[in-house]
């Protein structure tokens, strides 16, 4: 019997295993198995498996011990190219010995019914490609006479969004109203737009345009159409796809028409071309969804109240069924809750549900109008810091009057206002709740009590400023307060100004939201001594006025004050002591009086609005034993408007007079002069009009100003940096009336650094009819902006 390598193998390993076991002998097979088996391994190998496997291997043509005819069912087998020759491909094969599977030539197979068509895909694909008939026509309808390659888009119904999209609308405008608004919308959520690079790669940018055309369709459908259809299609270049289309229908219209299959749709798909890529969604709207329920949850339970809330709420059955537009009706209804006493009712998350079949949808708000109540009390946390009688008059309202939570923010903000705290809790609480039973419960509101706990601020503060102008020279002022060192709201400064032409010592008490809110007064004591090249003065002064004034926090539109002034000064005309300056002592008492009007949009830096103001000042003066009395007033105008982006023009105006008393009856300090950065710059401070024997200013009874500057931001740290370039005019004259006559004219250019505190300001002027003692250069640093 023939047998192999791999077989002795086989045997020698249970030889192994036998000699491991122990000794136990382990047979490869039973002696009572299939002959079949035995002709394979003979009993000799059972017996004695290492000789057996030990035999050499016999030659490959050596004849085997098994017979052919041995196999069941086998005679002697014929040659394989007389097997070949004997077989008739006619005739089907003989059966085999175990196979019972029908042959498929045999097998009945059972009848498969065909698939209905399906209604709404055979519409799609009709709306699709009456939509392609429709743009086509319009590229077409665009192109000039004789111009067949280029077709220009119409312009009603293709917007562009940045360099490489394009949005395509039906024609008809009622289609979409809203086109251009949801162009623009789209344009901030695109990737196409927003990660547009010239390296972009067809696979990239089919990337980004199957995530805008989920956009698009999600965005749709906030506008209420919730059955859209966005076609994206990716050409070489803006324009490509028309001119593909329009190239299609050419060659479609001069060709038999084949039948439609998979196969023709991939070939008319247009070739990727080498151009840059670009993307054209043709948006079909589809119909306008409309509500057909509007539950607002318990609005109904506040009564007489219901019909006001209710108009509140401007969505109504039959209107279209837009997400914005409802969650602009929710912040309405917010609000008018709020302010009608419903401080605690609340507008949660409404929930729309959509009826594709008959287009409509069902929106559900759940509103809890929480009850109507009245102001009661304001009491503070902290009655030692601020007392709770102060904060009722910081209030805007009364107790009694209707709660509204704008009432409970105006409160907060003001209280911050003081600078006294670093944050502010405003807690309304109920104290007695609404009286009354369903529909009726708004006839007794309930009360509620306001808590306000405060966390204080640092109260102490040690500030400094420096400035320089070419006037004026340097300066240097440092202050230290105490913000409420005399509860509420009472602060002392202490403060002195050391420069090279200034020194004071002051000291100030001011009150804040005095007897009532929005109220200061101040009480100021200071002395003063002052070299200007004018005068020189050494005054005592004692100031008190009552004021409304405005805040960065509240920009009040109007102000005014009332004020007190008892001053002793000792004068001398000229900073230069001569024959003819001689110093005079001067008492004046004053009755400052001022009115303002603030129309502009910002306090530090406004962009456009106007402003007015109005000082006047009925004065008497006793000097060398002779009183005389006069009033000074002063009118100054200003404006601002926008006239590009990050382009500002101001303008200002400036009128002074003082009547009833002639020149040499007024104190020198107490004078008009113009000249100086905040007057007529390119001048030198106060050295515009009359001027002594000695040439040196001696002031006026009337004042002429007028300015002009556009203020241009640039892009240098990001926007924060502005060029000003201005030019001012003034003139000061003896009369109480202005004559215009010998005005000056300065022109310049200013830099303005835009900081959180407002902007810092530095201008260089020179005079255009400058006199025979003026610089030819003035540079002016402050902050805030000239006017």
């Amino acid at each position: 019997m023939p047998h192999s390598a791999g077989l002795g193998v086989l045997l020698v390993a249970l030889a192994c295993g036998s000699v491991l076991s122990g000794g136990t002998r382990v047979f490869a097979q039973s002696r009572q198995t299939d002959q079949e088996l035995k002709d394979l391994i003979p009993d000799s190998a059972i017996d004695n498996p290492q000789a057996w496997a030990n035999q050499p291997v016999p030659a490959a043509n050596a004849p085997t011990s098994i017979s052919p005819t041995s196999i069941p069912g086998n005679a002697t087998p014929p040659t394989p190219d007389a097997a070949l020759a004997a077989a008739d491909p006619s005739q089907p094969l003989p059966d085999l010995s175990g196979l019972v599977l029908a042959w498929p030539d045999t097998a009945t197979m059972p009848t498969i019914d065909p698939l209905a068509p399906d209604t709404d895909l055979a519409a799609a694909n009709a709306a699709n490609a009456a939509a392609a008939r429709e743009l086509a026509t319009q590229e077409r309808a665009t192109l000039r006479p004789g111009d067949t390659t280029t077709p220009r888009t119409a312009r009603n119904d293709t917007i562009s969004v940045g360099r490489a999209v394009e949005l395509a609308f039906p024609v008809d405008l009622a289609t979409f109203p809203d086109r251009e608004a949801f162009a623009l919308r789209f344009g901030t959520l695109s990737s196409l737009k927003s990660l547009d690079s010239k390296s972009d790669t067809i696979a990239q940018v089919g990337r980004r345009a199957e995530a805008d055309r989920k956009a698009l369709v999600s965005l749709m459908r906030l506008y209420g159409y919730y059955d859209p259809e966005v076609i994206q299609t990716i050409g070489g270049n803006r324009g490509d796809v028309a001119r593909r289309m329009a190239s299609a229908e050419t060659a479609a219209s001069s060709a038999p028409t084949p039948p439609a299959t998979d196969a023709t749709a991939a070939s008319a798909a247009p070739e990727p071309t080498a151009e840059r890529p670009a993307v054209r969604f043709d948006i079909v709207p589809g119909p306008l969804y409309h509500l057909r329920t509007v539950t607002l949850g318990d609005l109904e339970a506040t009564g007489i109240d219901y019909p006001m809330l209710r108009a509140a709420y401007p969505m109504k059955i039959g209107d279209p069924a837009n997400t914005d537009r409802i969650l602009s009706a929710d912040m309405q209804l917010t609000t008018a809750l709020g302010e009608h006493g419903y401080v605690f009712g609340t507008v949660g998350d409404g929930e729309l549900t959509i009826d594709h079949d008959p287009r409509l949808g069902d929106l559900a708000v759940p509103v809890t109008n929480g009850g109507k109540f009245a102001f009661g009390k304001v009491i503070s946390e902290s009655p030692d810091f601020l007392s709770s009688d102060h904060l009722r008059r910081i209030a805007r309202f009364k107790a009694g009057q209707v709660a509204k939570k704008s009432g409970l923010d105006d409160l907060r903000q003001a209280v911050l206002a003081t600078g006294l705290v670093s944050s502010v809790t405003i807690t309304p609480r109920k104290v007695i709740e609404p009286q009354g039973g369903s529909g009726v419960s708004l006839a007794v509101p309930g009360t509620i009590d306001v808590d306000v706990a405060m966390i204080p601020a640092p109260l102490r503060t040690v500030a400094g400023q420096l400035g320089y102008s070419s006037g004026q020279g340097a300066r240097l002022e440092l202050s230290w307060e105490n913000r409420n060192l005399f509860p509420p709201e009472g602060m002392l400064r202490v403060r002195g100004v050391a420069g090279t032409r200034e020194q004071l010592a002051g000291i100030t008490f001011r009150r804040n939201n005095f007897r009532t809110r929005d109220q200061v007064l101040t009480a100021d004591l200071f002395v003063q001594n002052v070299k200007y090249t004018a005068y020189t003065a050494k005054t005592v002064s004692f100031i008190t006025t009552l004021q409304r004034q405005a805040t960065i926090l509240f920009q009040k539109p109007f102000t005014y004050s009332v004020g007190f002034e008892a001053v002793a000064t000792r004068d001398t005309n000229g900073s230069t002591i001569g024959q003819q300056s001689i110093p005079q002592t001067y008492f004046v008492i004053a009755l400052p009086l001022q009115a303002g009007y603030d129309g502009s949009d910002n306090l530090l830096d406004p962009t456009r609005g106007f402003r007015l103001n109005l000082r006047v000042s009925p004065e008497a003066s006793r000097t060398l034993g002779q009183q005389s009395t006069y009033v000074k007033s002063q009118f100054d105008a200003s404006i601002y408007h926008t006239v590009a982006p990050g382009v500002v023009l101001a303008g200002r105006a400036r009128f002074g007079s003082i009547t009833g008393a002639d020149i040499a009856s007024i104190a020198p300090s107490r004078r008009f002069y113009a000249g100086g950065g905040g007057s007529v710059r390119g001048y030198g401070y106060q050295q515009i009009g009359p001027k002594d024997t000695a040439g040196l200013p001696s002031g006026g009874r009337s004042l002429t100003e007028f300015g002009l500057e556009a203020r241009v931001k640039t892009g240098f740290a990001g926007g924060a940096v502005s060029v000003v370039p201005f030019v001012d005019a003034g003139s000061v004259d003896q009369g109480s009336t202005p004559a215009f006559r010998d005005i000056k004219v300065g022109v310049g250019l200013g830099i303005r650094y835009l900081t959180n505190f407002g902007p810092i300001r530095i201008d260089v002027g020179t005079p255009l009819n400058k006199g025979p003692k003026d610089s030819r250069v003035g540079v002016y640093v402050a902050l805030g902006q000239a006017f």
